[in-house]
């Protein structure tokens, strides 16, 4: 299983929360695009339509709740141990380096 960077897992976020806003953009168009030429099958669609987008609304909003409560939790803690921080910095990117020259 291959380990992810915090910056890599913050990138990907970023990219999931871009991609749920476009999908929630497009399906909220299409139902505005869509309701007046809609029968009875379509109404169906369009309210699971409806629910799909309030579940992609609320997913979004949990993401991002999750990735700001994640963020001043880092922040914090570098904060209280700002020596600590940059002694765990120094030497993962120590770490990193011979890694990378070795091969």
């Amino acid at each position: 299983m291959e380990t992810r960077s915090p910056e890599e897992i913050e990138e990907s976020t970023e990219r999931l929360l871009q991609d749920l806003k476009a999908v929630v953009a497009d399906g909220e168009e299409l139902l505005r695009a869509g309701a007046t030429e809609l029968g009875e099958r379509g109404a169906v669609a369009r309210e699971k339509l409806q629910a799909a987008l309030e579940i992609a609304k609320d997913t979004q909003r949990k993401i991002q709740q999750r990735a700001t409560q994640t963020a001043e939790a880092t922040d914090r803690l570098i904060r209280q141990n700002p020596y600590q921080a940059l002694g765990i910095a120094f030497f993962g990117g120590m770490l990193f380096g011979i890694i990378l020259t070795r091969r």
